[in-house]
């Protein structure tokens, strides 16, 4: 069998362990492998359920037999991008995120804006 990589879309069946006949076979999307090896044949997988739709329902930690994952699809492999090409992506990127400065509004009659919004409170009528 294959290396399991993180992102496969693995098939856990009753081939796993017998806690995963009939309906309660899952569609896992792996997110990790342990890396102990308790008894030979079996691991630790850490994914995803899946629903019918490809949703994530629960994280869930697995112990199943090694033979019996079938793998539904391989995660797709990274692209390597070479570094000129990375450099050069990099230095023509406008830049963004930066906001014109706020224009400032002076407090009336020489006051601060915490004195000016405590006697703007104070004027408030009040029940009695």
């Amino acid at each position: 069998m294959n290396a399991l990589n993180p992102g496969d879309l693995l098939l856990i069946g009753p081939a796993c362990s017998p806690q995963f006949t009939g309906d309660r076979a899952l569609r896992l999307r792996l997110v990790s492998v342990g890396e102990i090896d308790p008894y030979s044949g079996w691991m630790w997988l850490t994914g995803y359920v899946l629903d019918v739709r490809g949703d994530a329902t629960a994280k869930r930690e697995l112990y199943v037999q090694r033979a019996g994952i079938v793998v539904e699809r391989r995660a797709p492999a990274p692209t390597l991008v070479p570094e000129a090409v990375r450099r050069a992506s990099h230095q023509t990127r406008p830049r963004t995120g930066r906001l014109a400065p706020r224009e400032t509004q002076q407090p009336r009659s020489g006051s601060t804006g915490r004195t000016q919004f405590l006697n703007n409170f104070s004027e408030i009528p009040r029940r009695v």
